[in-house]
């Protein structure tokens, strides 16, 4: 019988292992979580990119039934786990032709991508990335020594993110590129790809030759009704030559249990891909993760996330309200997919006279714990997570009309 979900009673995340609750005025994430609220404030937290939400209780279930037994040796994945992901991926994202054979587990989409792109670059080499951008690939392209080439995204006159297809391709050629980091959908500009747009993304890939890396981690997150296309989906070129990483971390709220898989057609990319994992020794799955995927990917995780996602969409739409009707200068595009959005604060720092800077330590003083967007190449910007019950999200909102964006 499935469950009906609860997801406006405040769940209490302080001492249970929650980076973003317990890490406020650490000093080690300086960069992130600046400092601790005045008297009076409690921080709202919007900055780590987990959910403020219990997940669906197939999951819980599944791992406390695992942990019941008093043994946890070696062990080999499981059957249940390979069915799990081809009916999720059936069910949720409408692809029937998922085997064992093309799923490859990775401990973490940023370690799937470094896997995947050692296939195609070496370090050194020069890797097309969309900007805004997310800090995960920054830092991990960063770290392995690989060279950060942005085409960026830009707004049309409705405020919608666009791809620019001649500025990607151009810089493809020009610096040589023969791999690129996708991101579907995109975060943190929170756009659900079209088909056509993705096809024609993929085009411009196949015209130079440049082997395609998908986070398709959100793919799950559609707000108000978007529709998710999977990137190797749209053409039979794109099929073969897209490496695409998913996980049910985003989803249900499972990051600390550690576990994605990556989807790879071509069976030499994947070997190579797997092999390049595989070299750690420790790019290994944990017996509870992979029950948690199997309790994730389930009938009552389905039922879950249907009621999860109207709550998401309701909170979209009312941070969208409140940047179009009470920030004056501030815009944002109204999120698609993920359950984050991406302020715009230009026209509000040029009238204010703030900083960047000025703003983002007046919002943590009162308790508005966003995330400053010069980690994600938007200069201007702010990301916040609206994955909260919808009473912290206003909550948060007022604070931000009321002290900031008056």
């Amino acid at each position: 019988m499935s469950c009906t979900y609860d997801f406006e009673t405040l769940l209490e995340r302080h001492g249970h292992d929650a980076i973003a609750v317990d890490c406020v005025g650490d000093p080690e994430f300086a960069g992130f979580a600046p400092a601790a609220p005045k008297e009076g404030f409690d921080t709202i937290p919007l900055w780590v990119a987990d959910m403020n939400f219990p997940t669906a209780k197939s999951v819980t279930e599944a791992v406390i039934e695992r942990a019941s037994h008093p043994a946890f040796g070696y062990f080999k994945t499981s059957e249940k786990y390979y069915s799990a992901i081809a009916w999720w991926h059936k069910v949720r994202k409408g692809v029937d032709d998922i085997t064992p054979e093309v799923v490859t587990y990775e401990n973490g989409v940023l370690g799937g991508l470094v896997s995947a792109l050692r296939v195609f670059a070496e370090p050194g080499d020069s890797v097309l990335l969309h900007s805004p951008t997310y800090v995960g690939f920054t830092g991990t392209l960063h770290a392995n020594g690989y060279h950060i080439i942005h085409s960026p995204l830009v707004r049309d006159e409705d405020g919608t993110w666009r791809m620019d297809y001649e500025d990607m391709d151009r810089k493809i050629k020009k610096n040589h590129i023969h791999a690129a980091i996708f991101c579907n959908p995109h975060n943190p500009a929170g756009r659900v790809w079209s088909h056509d747009e993705i096809a024609k993304a993929m085009e411009v890939y196949e015209r130079n030759d440049c082997f395609v890396i998908s986070d398709e981690i959100w793919s799950d997150l559609m707000m108000n009704g978007h529709t998710y296309t999977p990137a190797q989906e749209v053409s039979p070129w794109a099929k073969t030559h897209t490496v695409a990483l998913y996980a049910p971390s985003k989803t249900f709220n499972l990051a600390g249990l550690i576990g994605s898989y990556s989807v790879i057609y071509d069976k030499t990319i994947r070997e190579r891909a797997k092999a390049n994992g595989d070299r750690t020794h420790y790019n290994e799955m944990n017996v509870l993760s992979q029950h948690a995927l199997i309790g994730a990917y389930s009938a009552e995780g389905d039922n879950w996330l249907s009621q999860l996602l109207p709550v998401l969409s309701n909170n979209v739409n009312l941070a969208d309200s409140f940047v179009r009707e009470k920030f004056g200068g501030v815009s944002a595009f109204k999120t698609e997919g993920t359950y984050m959005m991406l302020l715009d604060l230009h026209d509000f720092l040029q009238k204010s006279g703030l900083t960047q800077q000025e703003v983002l330590k007046k919002g943590w003083e009162y308790g508005i714990g966003w995330q400053d967007g010069r980690l994600f190449e938007a200069p201007e910007g702010i990301r916040l997570n609206l994955a909260s019950p919808t009473s912290r999200i206003r909550e948060a909102f007022e604070r931000m009309e009321k002290y900031i964006f008056t």
